[in-house]
Parts: C-alpha cells; structure tokens; sequence
C-alpha cells in the first residue's frame, strides 16, 4: 500500500533575530484530510513557523515542501497562490469596503475592460456565506459587523481558493458557541475534501473535539507529535512547558481589609441593570456570565467609559461619579481591557513607553519626559511580573501574549490603584502563561489590591475568585463564595435559571 504524500510539509527550518533563537531544527507536516494542531506556549515560536510558512519570514535554514515539492515563499499572495491559506487570529480586513470586496481583494471578477463583475462577485460571496449560515450578506460593510461576524469573514477566504492546506490561528477567540459549531462543521468539510487543516488555539477541548494529532513546541523547539485520541490534556501541557501545573482551586490565605469599592443598584440602559456587589481589599471577585450579559459593560461603567443611567459607586466609603476613563484613574480605578492589543497596547510603541505611557505627564522634568524615570518604573515591573524581554526597546508588538498582558497590567500597578479591574485576563494566552496570570492575580489580592476578574472561562473563575458574581442578561442572578460553588449550580445561574427552577 502506498503510503500517503503529506499535503505539506516543514523540515529543519531555523530563524534567529537579534538575540532570539525563534526556530532551531523545527520539522512538520499535515496529510490531505488531517487536522492537525500546532501548540506551544506564547513565545514558543509558533507564529514565526507559521510566518516562515506564510512568506513574511525567510528562513535561515530548512525547505518548505508543498505536495513533495520543494517551494520558497516569498510573500503571503506566493502563498495563496500554492494552496497554503491563513485565517488570522488578528483581523487584517478593510473596514470600508464589503464582505465581498474583502473576501475577494486582489481576485475581483472582471468583465471587459477591467470592470469589475459586480454581479458574480456578490454571487460567489453569498455562495459562500450560505455555507457558513451568517446573518449578513455580500453587500454589507464590514465595519459595520461586529468583531465575531468579521471573523466569519476571514473565514470566508478560505473557501474562495482550491486550498491545499489551510491555518487556523486562533479561530474562536471571537466567536459565540453557535458559530464555533459553523466554524467546525466548515473544517469538517474540508477535512472531507482531503485539505489539511493546521489547528492553533490555545483550548484544550476544542483541540480534543476536532484533531486527529498534535505537535508541540516549546521553546522554538519541536518537542512531539501524538495521535490526539492516545494523549490527554496532561501529557500536553508537560509537553508544552516542561513542567505539570497546580489547577486546584483558590482558597484564601490571607486577611481581607476595608471594603475598597461598593456599587448600589448601578443600571445602564438596556445593558445591565440594578447591579450590587461589593470588593474589599484583599479580595477577587469573579464575574461569569455568556456573552452579552453585560460584564464587560459594568467594568467599562465603572472605568467612565459609558454613563450610568442609575445607582451609586462608592470609592473608599465614599459616593463618587465618575464621567471619564481620567476620572477612574484619579480614583484609583484601573481596567485591564478584554481587547489588549487594540486598547490596552500601542503596538508600535516599545515596551518601557507602553507601560510609562498614563503618566507622561508626571514623568515630565520640563517641556521633556525624564527617561531616567521611565527605565525605572520598568525596570520595577518587569522584575516583578517577570517580563520576557531582550530589554525596554524591544516592541510590544513582537511580543508572546503572556507578556504583552503583562505589561498591560504592569502599566496600571504603576499608577498605584486601589482597584484593579481585569477583563479576560488570559484570552489568547496559553496554559503555561494562564498560570503565571492566575498565580499574579492572587498575589495583587495578597498584597492589598481589591480585584475585579471577567472570565469566559469557568476553570479560571473557580480558580482565582474569592467569591462569583453570575450574570445573566444584564443581571445579577446569584453570587457564590469559592466553597459553595458548584459548575453545576454556576451554569444554572449564568443560563437564567433560579435555585427554585433548579430544585
């Protein structure tokens, strides 16, 4: 029997930067119909293999091998045109144009004389969109999608060209339950149509559901390939950083203090309504709930990004209104936002300015910043959050996620506030850097900070929180301290349904 042609494969690439080994000696492959998952903790190079596949980056060794032929990429369209397509974890869409304009850019049908073929264009898009059961059409701008639906329309490139292999980088990161099971009936057929599919996501059980093997890297090292159905989520993680991971639940060790912040039958709109809670030093609160229930609303609420149309807050025993982010921060507020590289980080930015960045203003020794100051203040949180960094200079675009959240955080610790309200702490960050996330977050607690935690995820609220705030449509609908909870009685409470229903 001949043995199957793998649809692609990766041998022995290497790519160093300044300073940085990013791949040594890295080998992979995905056969025609396999789902194949790539994993590795940020930083373990797992972008830069897919970038060195893509055409970004050439390597300094090693060969790319399309269907047992030696290619060199040169660019993401050289790609493309070979049958290697990458549905990205950050958007790269434009916003202006239509769903069709984007999903066809560079490709637009064309009658004579150049003119575009607006009539097949729109009728190929909404082919295509059929298959993935979208709520919107061809003629819709994307701007005006939110951020799940434009991801649905990453997706839709897949489906316009004779794919040999397709890259999913973490395609779910955005989406709802509903359109993952979209999302995974499309890999399903195209599983069905012999593509190779390479699978990044840092979600154990979507890794569990749907591969057929996996690869870990670590350390820009290859590190193993198993058959997903004898492995375990264990053998993975020890994989991916060397090391097992203490997932047992948080039980406090430490005195709590004064009540830091108190919120009284706070409403906005139709977005939440007659909130109460409170957070005492020493102490984090977890809020869970689905998506639209309003968490993240309440913690832009109380950061002055969006006016209360009722209730109080009170800072400190103090009734306060607060009407703006500069507010807050007066305050002692901070947020840690769920989008980190859209509005917690300026990419571009190097590290030490990202992090310095709400208080240039006070750093100021004349008309100019005191740079002396600035090193300092990172040097100080990148020692105590243990910040992976060649130094200060380097770009907070390049790099892992871990780090950048890092810096978020590091950035409002150096404001010194009394409340630290973090939203999605770990999305997009794998499960070595969740830990050293969680076991910080405990360790704010324990040093007096009061800590306000927004979670998708329930293991992570289970494992940080004090006590947990649940949530459904815009309201509260139970809280549980830490020893009363229960998965099952938290998916009860976050799916509207009240302890009288249950019983």
């Amino acid at each position: 029997m001949t043995e199957a042609i793998p649809a692609l494969r990766l041998e022995g690439i290497v790519k160093t930067f300044p300073g940085v080994r990013a791949l040594d000696n890295v080998s992979f492959s995905v056969m025609p119909g396999e789902v194949h998952a790539l994993m590795g903790e940020n930083g373990a190079g797992k972008s830069t293999l897919m970038k060195v596949l893509g055409g970004i980056h050439r390597p300094d060794e090693g060969r790319i091998i399309v269907n047992e032929k030696p290619v060199v990429m040169t660019s993401p369209l050289e790609a493309k045109a070979k049958g290697i397509v990458f549905i990205h974890q950050e958007l790269s869409l434009a916003e202006e144009l239509s769903v069709a304009e984007n999903i066809y850019l560079g490709e637009l049908p064309r009658k004579s004389f150049g003119r575009v073929d607006w009539k097949t264009l729109y009728e190929r898009t909404n082919a295509i969109l059929k298959k993935l059961r979208v709520g919107f059409d061809a003629k819709a701008r994307v701007g005006d999608l939110s951020i799940a639906n434009q991801q649905m329309v990453e997706i839709a490139r897949a489906l316009t060209v004779d794919a040999k292999a397709v890259i999913f980088d973490e395609p779910t990161a955005s989406l709802t339950d509903a359109e993952k099971v979209v999302l995974f009936d499309v890999i399903a057929d195209l599983k069905a149509q012999g593509v190779g599919i390479i699978y990044i996501s840092h979600r154990m059980e979507e890794i569990f559901r749907i591969t057929d093997r996996i690869s870990v890297l670590r350390d820009g090292q290859y590190r193993g390939t198993l058959k997903t159905a004898e492995t375990n989520e264990d053998e993975i993680t020890q994989l991916m950083i060397g090391r097992k991971l203490d997932l047992s639940r948080n039980a406090i060790h430490h005195e709590l203090g004064d009540v830091a912040l108190k919120v009284e039958g706070l409403s906005c709109g139709t977005f939440f309504q007659d909130i109460s809670f409170e957070v005492r030093r020493g102490e984090v609160v977890g809020f869970y709930g689905l998506v639209g229930a309003g968490r993240t609303e309440i913690a832009e609420t109380l950061f002055g990004l969006r006016e209360p149309t009722a209730g109080k807050i009170y800072l400190e025993g103090q009734e306060t209104r607060i009407h703006s982010p500069a507010d807050a921060i007066a305050r002692g507020i901070s947020l840690v936002p769920e989008d980190r590289k859209g509005q917690g980080l300026v990419l571009g930015m190097n590290c030490r300015d990202n992090m310095t960045l709400p208080q240039v203003d006070d750093l100021k020794a004349g008309p100019f910043v005191a740079e002396g100051s600035e090193i300092a203040i990172f040097d100080q949180y990148r020692d105590r959050l243990d910040i992976r960094t060649p130094g200060w200079k380097q770009l907070v675009g390049n790099l892992s996620g871990g780090n950048q959240q890092k810096i978020v955080i590091g950035k409002w610790l150096s404001m010194h506030p009394s409340v630290l309200i973090v939203d999605e702490p770990t999305r997009g960050i794998d499960v070595g850097s969740k830990s050293e996330i969680h076991n910080l977050i405990r360790d704010l607690a324990a040093h007096g900070y009061a800590v306000i935690v927004i979670s998708s995820e329930m293991p992570e609220v289970l494992h940080v929180s004090d006590w947990i705030v649940a949530m459904f449509s815009g309201r509260i609908m139970r809280t549980f301290t830490s020893d009363e909870v229960t998965e099952d009685n938290l998916i009860q409470a976050i799916s509207g349904i009240t302890p009288d229903k249950a019983a």
